[in-house]
């Protein structure tokens, strides 16, 4: 243990206790008021309370660890709860449903964590103006100094109402979105260079249907597909049409944490290209049925896809090892980054983020509301977001110009510790050093050395042409109530029309259409002209 203290330094200190073993956090509720029991009872003795924290769980713990027992959640109990008195909780929400069982949540007081979160804007506007959250200016002043110096008024201002501070925004420091990528081996067996526009691309798949460069017959999928937004939506929004302003703003529906071009001027030949690639065979068949990516990712792990649009750099990330798994598994495959999907102005336009990540809120039935604060101040301070984001100096990582390098030969219990930091450093989304260039460049040198370039070259392709996200003056109350259910609606437009026969495409489109505006889609447009004409 002397050893092991010596070499892990200051910050690793700290983690004496959990290296020692996985302990299973403390759920010891106390009968205190609210609010107060962290102060310490008058035997000189803390008395104890519960803080209950939502977590997503995406089904990926590593064997021997789940996701409200694992190290970083002994690291909370070993800094935090051993220290403050507050014995943190996690409650965890499956992150495909979120939405629904926040929902269900919320709807029970007695039930609800103390902090709960989401992306979904319409979601929290929905919670903020039917008076189910917590105003926290006041405890931000009093108990969030070290929160709201790293936050910042540019992005607390996001989750603002009325004067009222009813979310803390996290902070998110990577805008750029999505990128594409080609396997260049099979690019090589056919005598074609990399695409650099739509109609390359689509001369590849066909290619690579006809050809079948990997020798895998009827399992080959040309162009990986599935229905999260990342394999389609750069492909959607690249055969939007020019707009003007009235057009951005007043056409464009916010469904959730993300804007929508289903009224856009173009958006319907981009659905028709789906159908034209779906009939010919040139998509995965079943991709309707995959919404969490896990087909997608098994499909590229296996070599069966030729191209797919993704997350900027997922595929090298070390959590779901997607581009390592893939070179095991067939000899000789290489994925090139491309940025293929090109507008009527020759512009590669994609989706991009909004700068803040998701809202963090604490409901108004929690009477945690000051151990709340005290839990997200203290992942502000000191170096716990640091450690939670990279984990022992020397065994997870090492220094390099004062940026983090992930350890890629890190024996895999050592890389395993921080395979959720993502959904427990919640106050920021990307890596957090300091100057946005060394964000930049941390976010980059979080996966293998190898790759490094790849992620590099993925990351500049997601800011090419970002199409920023509109902001409405104030809420637009119609996206809070219609919000969910036309973002289903919408998952069904892109299927059915997708699959539809080709001289069933017109009459699928116009009829789904029709429900879409009648299930408030026509409502969204109204209130946003409304809006727009009072920004005029």
């Amino acid at each position: 243990m002397r050893e092991m203290e010596r070499r892990m330094g200051k910050t690793s200190k700290k983690m004496l206790a959990v290296t020692a073993g996985f302990a299973v956090l403390m759920s010891a509720c106390s009968n205190a008021a609210p609010n107060e029991g962290a102060e310490g009872a008058a035997s000189g003795e803390q008395e104890r309370t519960t803080l209950k924290v939502e977590v997503f769980d995406r089904g990926n713990a590593p064997a021997g660890m789940s996701i409200d027992n694992n190290y970083l959640t002994n690291y909370v109990k070993s800094s935090f709860s051993d220290t403050s008195g507050i014995d943190v909780q996690y409650v965890p929400i499956p992150r495909s449903e979120e939405i629904q069982k926040l929902n269900v949540l919320m709807a029970s007081a007695d039930d609800v964590p103390d902090i709960v979160f989401t992306y979904d804007s319409g979601t929290y506007y929905r919670y903020a103006t039917q008076g189910g959250l917590t105003d926290v200016t006041e405890l931000l002043d009093e108990y969030g100094p070290n929160l709201k110096a790293f936050l910042g008024e540019d992005t607390l201002k996001y989750g603002q109402i009325d004067g009222q501070q009813l979310a803390i925004p996290g902070r998110r420091l990577v805008l750029g979105r999505y990128a594409s990528y080609v396997r260049q081996d099979w690019l090589d067996k056919v005598g074609l260079p990399v695409p650099q526009t739509t109609d390359e691309l689509y001369e590849a798949l066909k290619a690579f249907k006809a050809q079948d460069p990997g020798g895998l017959g009827d399992k080959m999928i040309p162009l990986g597909m599935s229905m999260a937004p990342a394999q389609y939506e750069s492909l959607l929004w690249s055969f939007v049409e020019p707009l003007t302003e009235e057009q951005r703003y007043t056409l464009t529906q916010k469904l959730g944490s993300s804007d929508y071009p289903v009224l856009l001027p173009g958006f319907k030949d981009g659905l028709q290209f789906m159908n034209k690639l779906y009939n010919e065979g040139l998509i995965s068949k079943d991709f309707a049925l995959d919404e969490d990516k896990k087909q997608i990712w098994q499909d590229v792990q296996n070599g069966l896809v030729g191209a797919y649009s993704e997350d900027a750099g997922e595929l090298f990330f070390g959590y779901n090892s997607t581009y390592k798994n893939m070179q095991t598994n067939v000899s000789g495959a290489t994925f090139t980054p491309i940025d293929p999907y090109t507008d009527a102005e020759g512009k590669h336009a994609k989706p991009g983020y909004a700068p803040n990540a998701m809202y963090i809120m604490i409901p108004k039935s929690s009477e945690r509301a000051v151990e709340a604060i005290k839990y997200l101040d203290w992942m502000a301070s000191e170096d716990h977001l640091f450690f939670m984001q990279n984990g022992v100096e020397g065994e997870n990582y090492a220094l390099e110009d004062g940026i983090p390098v992930l350890d890629a030969e890190a024996p895999q219990d050592v890389q395993d510790r921080l395979y959720n930091y993502g959904d427990m450093a919640i106050i920021v989304n990307g890596k957090f050093i300091g100057e946005p260039q060394q964000n930049s460049e941390a976010y980059i040198r979080q996966v293998p050395k190898e790759y490094h370039e790849l992620m590099r070259t993925s990351v500049d392709i997601s800011n090419v042409d970002k199409i920023d996200q509109i902001v409405m003056p104030r809420p637009i109350e119609s996206e809070s109530k219609y919000g969910n259910a036309l973002a289903e609606k919408y998952k069904e437009l892109i299927v059915k029309t997708t699959m539809a026969a080709p001289d069933k495409f017109e009459s699928t489109y116009e009829s789904i259409m029709k429900e879409y505006m009648a299930g408030g889609g026509q409502a969204i447009l109204d209130e946003r002209k409304t809006v727009y004409g009072e920004m005029r």
